[in-house]
């Protein structure tokens, strides 16, 4: 439970401040003065500070200026006398808000809504801090490296807000999961994450999928449909390979952002939409906007907060991190206790993984099934990646090797091979159908 104090030397508001505090979940004290205030402060931490502006030894501000250099206390400034130069003074100095007497009730329960979910926040932030430092994790994503860290930081000052983040970064580096957990360390995290690869619909659904479509707009319309941006209300939509997106639509994705609402396909009717937008590519975005893959408009509409994964080449020391924390994964679902060999952990600190994550852990799903107890990974070579006919020349082999293991592994169990390899089932399906034409 959250600890206020609520200041104000009139007894029938303060009365009134606490109860509806209370039956928001907070554990009241209240004081009528600042030398209470202050006495009660120095007794032991509190989360929110609701004082007035005027009281009969000091004033509001006065306070807020103390605690903004002693503690992490969210302030709340009350006033019966508001000006405007006293509400811009308190939010510089750091005031969470400004509310003005008569106090409306429901106004105070959304500021104290506000309030438990930043704190909550707050304290789900600082786990992950130590975790960081601990263990080399942070929420869904891996590594100690200073250029992990970073990212780290970048992240933590961008979840809490509604910016647009756009992410960037080598194929393989793990952008989806840079959404994710931007999305579970934000205010919108009980709400739904919808992600959708922009690359992966066909160019004359995708307008449907994103924006939804009205009963009999087209052939096979039976019913109405919801898009993407409807289905993340209150949450939050990542658009992957956004530079994949075909560039007619782009505008209609620019105008949906900028008016905070869409129209469905077949539809003439607004439907208003509110949901934060995290966007991300494989692409230099500046080499897509001269390209003409990325309309310019677009760009700077959701380039408002860029994030930049390294490669894994350049996260010097989470290989090892990364390749034991797959292991691990798949000895627990396995029910196995393979490790690697001496001579594996050096391979995996010398190749150049040009694959990235993604390729590392191809590689440690392919070994794990190919070895029994010691896993040696003695097709990597780091001067020439992968030299053994099996593994091939590219990425791409590498993986199609590793489902076609994966499936033998488990007797054609599409399923249980999903499960194993991380994908979804309708992912499998269309490698396989690939597979299948080549």
């Amino acid at each position: 439970m959250l600890r206020a104090l609520l200041i104000d030397d009139d007894a029938d508001f303060l009365s009134g401040m606490a109860e509806v505090a209370s039956q928001e979940g907070f554990a009241v004290t209240g004081a009528r003065s600042l030398k209470q205030a202050r006495d009660h402060l120095a007794s032991g931490p509190t989360d929110l500070v609701i004082v007035d502006l005027v009281l009969p030894d000091g004033d509001g501000i006065e306070l807020l200026r103390e605690l903004k250099e002693t503690t992490t206390s969210e302030v709340i400034l009350v006033s019966g006398v508001a000006t405007v130069d006293s509400a811009i003074e308190a939010l510089r100095l750091g005031a969470l808000d400004y509310l003005t007497k008569p106090l409306d009730n429901r106004r105070l329960k959304a500021v104290l809504g506000h309030v438990l979910r930043l704190r909550s926040l707050k304290e789900e932030v600082g786990t992950l801090r130590g975790e960081l430092r601990k263990f080399g994790r942070f929420g869904r994503l891996i590594g100690v490296s200073p250029a992990m860290q970073t990212v780290y930081d970048l992240m933590l000052r961008v979840a809490p807000t509604d910016a647009t983040v756009f992410i960037t970064g080598e194929s393989g580096t793990g952008k989806e999961l840079v959404a994710q957990t931007i999305y579970e360390l934000s205010g919108r995290r009980r709400r739904p994450f919808h992600p959708l690869d922009c690359g992966a619909i066909p160019p004359n659904l995708i307008e449907s999928e994103l924006f939804g479509h009205e009963r009999g707009s087209f052939t096979g319309a039976t019913q109405m449909r919801r898009g993407c941006f409807e289905r993340a209300a209150g949450g939050t939509l990542f658009l992957d390979e956004i530079t994949e997106m075909p560039v007619e639509l782009q505008v209609k994705l620019l105008r949906v952002l900028e008016s905070g609402s869409l129209t469905r396909v077949g539809g003439d009717e607004p439907v208003p939409v509110n949901v934060r937008l995290i966007a991300a590519s494989n692409r230099s975005p500046m080499e897509a906007v001269r390209e003409g893959r990325l309309r310019e408009d677009l760009f700077y509409r959701i380039n408002v907060f860029p994030i930049v994964l390294p490669p894994l080449r350049d996260r010097t020391g989470d290989e090892l991190l990364l390749a034991d924390h797959f292991l691990e994964s798949l000895n627990a679902a396995q029910g196995t206790s393979k490790r690697l060999s001496r001579a594996a952990r050096e391979r995996i600190q010398a190749y150049p993984w040009k694959g990235n994550v993604r390729e590392l852990k191809n590689q440690l799903q392919r070994a794990f099934i190919l070895y029994d107890g010691v896993i040696e990974l003695s097709d990597l070579n780091a001067d020439r990646g992968p030299a053994s006919p099996q593994v091939g020349g590219s990425l791409e082999e590498s993986e199609r090797q590793l489902i076609l293991a994966t499936l033998q592994q488990y007797d054609g169990n599409k399923k249980k091979a999903a499960e194993i390899l991380g994908i979804s089932l309708k992912t499998l399906y269309n490698r396989l159908n690939v597979y299948a034409k080549s």
